[in-house]
This record gives structure tokens, sequence and C-alpha cells, in this order.
């Protein structure tokens, strides 16, 4: 049973990085000539940091102890995911 379950979890896992890497425009640098690849990776990055302060903001809405601190947490690492993406597009 446990087996199972680490399983399912990794093919869960997989899944989600292959949607984010889908979703930031890996096939784009695989399409065109004269993109850089090293820019998707950077993509895939900055969601996966959009996606811990999701988390973070999801464990507050769960969380009775500790619900301010998951709910600071989480908008500090949206704010910074947002800041990367505006640095990776060239606007700051």
């Amino acid at each position: 049973m446990q087996k199972s379950i680490s399983i399912l979890t990794g093919i869960k896992y997989v899944y989600l990085a292959f949607f984010f890497a889908l979703l930031s425009g890996m096939f784009y640098p695989i399409i065109e000539q004269n993109a850089n690849a090293i820019e998707v990776v950077i993509g895939v990055l900055i969601l996966f940091v959009g996606l811990g302060g999701a988390w973070c903001l999801y464990k507050a809405s769960i969380s009775e102890k500790r619900q301010k601190t998951y709910l600071i947490a989480g908008f500090v690492i949206l704010t910074i995911a947002l800041l990367l993406v505006f640095s990776i597009s060239g606007r700051i």
C-alpha cells in the first residue's frame, strides 16, 4: 500500500513539472532556431517558486496554529516570483 502511494506521488510531481514546462513555453526553443532554452528553464523554476507561495497560502487556510506565518510567507514568496517574472522579461 505504501509503495503504490509513493509511486502515485512521484507521478504527480513529474506531471506537475511537465505541466510547468509546457506552461513556460518549452516548445518555443524547439520550434524557433534563435530562442534561448535557458530562459525556459528559468521560467519553470520561477513557476515552482510561485507554487511554493501558493502552497503556503493553502497551508494558511487549513492551519490554525501558524496561519499568520503561512500567510505572510505565501505572499512574500509570490511577490518574489512576480519580481522574478518582471526581471526575466526585462521590465525591471
